[in-house]
């Protein structure tokens, strides 16, 4: 009887340590070979996920231009790293009101990039 109840505790306390460690967020502390980063650079890393912010990007795929809302962050070679990216609006390239389509759509990611940042705490 004892034994059993041992063996229940047990799978109960593994069950807990299996739900804690996947509930617990992961963060990258690996470079982008694969390998560990030291220290420092796990902090840079860290403080540039912190200051990520939204920004408007635009681009064309099959023919839809395609304007996005990107939230990005400077990566460790200095350049924007893209961390989430969301279509904002979409329409046919070549479409004969496109300049107005995409001068509207870019004024209201703006728009709403400025919503975003300031909602997560980042003034720009």
């Amino acid at each position: 009887m004892v034994g059993i109840l041992a063996a229940a505790l047990l799978v109960l306390v593994l069950a807990g340590l299996v739900a804690w460690a996947m509930s617990v967020p992961q963060t990258s502390v690996t470079g982008p070979a694969g390998r560990w980063l030291p220290p420092r650079e796990r902090a840079r890393r860290r403080s540039a996920l912190a200051a990520a912010r939204w920004t408007v990007g635009h681009d064309e795929v099959d023919g839809v231009t395609r304007v996005l809302l990107q939230r990005t962050c400077i990566g460790p070679d200095g350049r924007p790293d893209v961390l989430e990216e969301r279509v904002f609006d979409s329409f046919p390239a070549h479409d004969p009101l496109w300049e107005a389509r995409f001068t509207e759509a870019m004024a209201n990611a703006r728009f709403r990039c400025r919503y975003l940042n300031t909602e997560e705490g980042q003034l720009e």
